[in-house]
């Protein structure tokens, strides 16, 4: 059975996946809303059923925090990707964070490979695909696309979390209260 902060978990990661594909943003607003209600069930929990503490989940916060900090300030990750995972820690436990991680490196690594062989693919290619090119950039939808990006760029890291904690709550047991 799903417990309350694994349906916000479930909730805030399709809300994320769209996000992070379409904009390569991750809400504030969304994630705080995950940690007021998450933490509003698990005091409650706590107080009527005998739950968890609710500073376990603070444990798996700053796990989640400590764990992409670094890439953060070395610049190889956006900070909405830090607070996500950070979230996700609060919400599912810090022992749900490890396989997140090593899906979301996984598809993430896919993307990326994927991303040089069309450039080399680019490269070499004849007029035919160059024009392909030219007129999918120039379609109304990319436009929009690349408007709601704002310059942001990078792989869609969030998304790729979201992915791994989906398939984790659905093949993980997460019980951690």
């Amino acid at each position: 059975m799903t417990s309350p902060p694994q349906a916000m978990a479930i909730l805030l990661c399709l809300l994320t996946i769209v996000s992070d594909v379409i904009e390569h943003r991750v809400r504030n607003t969304w994630l705080l809303a995950a940690l007021i209600i998450g933490a509003g069930w698990m005091i409650w929990s706590w107080l009527n059923e005998n739950g968890a503490p609710p500073w376990t989940a603070g444990v798996g916060l700053l796990i989640g925090l400590l764990a992409l900090l670094p890439f953060y300030v070395m610049r190889w990750m956006g900070a909405g990707d830090v607070k996500f995972f950070a979230t996700l820690g609060f919400l599912l436990g810090g022992k749900a964070l490890l396989p997140i991680w090593i899906i979301a490196s996984v598809l993430g690594g896919i993307h990326a490979v994927a991303i040089l062989l069309s450039r080399l693919v680019m490269r070499h290619a004849g007029p035919g695909l160059t024009a392909v090119q030219a007129q999918v950039g120039q379609s109304h939808l990319w436009q929009r696309v690349l408007a709601a990006r704002a310059g942001r760029k990078g792989l869609p890291y969030a998304a790729y979390m979201a992915v791994g904690a989906l398939l984790t709550m659905k093949f993980t047991d997460l019980t951690h209260w």
